[in-house]
């Protein structure tokens, strides 16, 4: 997809639907009840699997204390794959399912959105549904989005992104689809749900919700309906990541987060992204890494690549993030906030650059695991010239890009690409 294509629509800007949705501690108890007002008979129920927990089992528990009757598709995998998507559509298919819940992260959520927009076209290939609203038939079947992290808010967005695998086996591809027909029909946020997820996986979902925030108050889209919830967003992270990811039984700091994951994708919905996700969506393609971590890696440096653009923005955020600014220039406070993402950053213990991520750097890494063999080969985040030049040109195709602050090229992108990879963060606190 070209960039420039992308461009076009932004002079027009268009506020994209939100579901309905169910909030706070035990909503997650009203799933089956609603799943029979909305007239689920035969549910297929997409999940990772949330190894270590019962909230699978549970939920599968209360649909068929409900009467419905129940299919599941567990192997969703992070960062889902096409033919995650595309194996849980032939389940579908072969068992005459009419609906579907999906339990966990964004992973599960997006894996679900694009085997809806896939059912509702025959069966078609996920991948042939890349951009911007590109289904044809509006009509898929219904979807109750359960959310069991603090991170995409994907049960509340327009958008799913999946790793196309198969176009090209050599050179994955990860994408974005925007389609305002793959919206969920119920969102589930329920902090109780968040209890059991491990510690570096609520830091790193954290920051994807601080990216998400972020991004679209800084975005050239400029979209007003946007602005307040993106900087509310921005200032609950700051307040409750810590206690979320360090005391994980919190349930203060399990709600903020879920609110402030909720807000922020309803900010990026229709106030764009940028290259925060571009970057973390090339590095996924090529490593299989997680979303918020890379996220996170790459979150301080465009940062400080994006605020010469608008030093005032930035300084918005370091007032959301409660720095007191009073007495300060808008350079100054920009550079604070900077300072503070970085201290945020360090103070959940996540790597600082790409070439730290290693098998053993967190509980969920999918370094040469496959189980496709380019990924068994990629065991070792290189960080090299070519490994630069592969990243940031998948960057340059990348459907956030275009959102982006600053002006994106090739020569203006490969440095920050490389910094994530393997500059030293205190380079940017001058």
């Amino acid at each position: 997809m070209q960039v420039d294509e992308l461009l076009k629509p932004f002079p027009i800007k268009e506020f994209h639907p939100f579901p309905r949705a169910l909030m706070g501690p035990g909503a997650h108890e009203m799933i089956g009840p609603e799943a029979l007002k909305m007239g689920f008979k035969k549910t297929l129920v997409m999940t990772s699997g949330l190894r270590g927990t019962d909230i699978v089992h549970k939920i599968v528990e209360s649909l068929k204390y409900h009467g419905l009757e129940v299919v599941v598709y567990d192997k969703v995998e992070s960062n889902p794959k096409d033919y995650n998507v595309m194996d849980a559509v032939a389940l579908y298919q072969e068992n005459k399912c009419d609906s579907f819940v999906s339990i966990g992260g964004g992973s599960s959520h997006d894996a679900c959105k694009g085997a809806r927009i896939s059912v509702a076209h025959d069966g078609r290939s996920v991948n042939e549904f890349e951009g911007f609203n590109m289904s044809e038939n509006p009509n898929n079947p219904p979807h109750i989005a359960v959310s069991t992290t603090a991170g995409t808010g994907s049960e509340t967005s327009w958008a799913y992104v999946i790793t196309d695998t198969t176009t090209d086996p050599d050179n994955p591809h990860k994408y974005v689809a925007f389609d305002d027909a793959s919206v969920a029909s119920l969102a589930v946020d329920d902090p109780v749900l968040y209890f059991d997820c491990p510690t570096d996986y609520t830091a790193q979902c954290g920051f994807d919700v601080l990216a998400h925030a972020s991004e679209p108050y800084v975005s050239r889209l400029d979209f007003q309906p946007s602005l307040g919830n993106a900087l509310h967003a921005i200032k609950l992270t700051e307040e409750n990541l810590r206690a979320a990811t360090w005391n994980g039984q919190d349930l203060a700091g399990r709600e903020g987060m879920m609110y402030a994951q909720y807000i922020a994708a309803q900010a990026f919905n229709s106030g764009g992204l940028g290259i925060i996700h571009s970057i973390s969506h090339a590095v996924s393609a090529f490593y299989d890494t997680h979303h918020g971590l890379n996220n996170a890696i790459a979150l301080p440096r465009v940062w400080a690549f994006n605020m010469s653009a608008s030093y005032k923005k930035f300084a918005d955020i370091a007032r959301a993030m409660n720095i007191d600014t009073h007495g300060m220039t808008d350079v100054q406070a920009a550079e604070a906030a900077l300072a503070a993402s970085i201290r945020l950053l360090r103070d959940v213990s996540i790597p600082e650059r790409f070439v730290d991520v290693t098998a053993d750097s967190y509980s969920k890494n999918r370094l040469g695991q496959g189980p496709t063999k380019y990924y068994e080969k990629a065991k070792v985040i290189k960080g090299d010239k070519a490994d630069v030049e592969r990243i940031t040109n998948h960057v340059l195709g990348d459907a956030c890009t275009p959102g982006n602050l600053r002006e994106c090229t090739f020569e203006t992108v490969s440095p920050v690409v490389e910094h994530c990879m393997n500059g030293d963060l205190d380079d940017l606190l001058g």
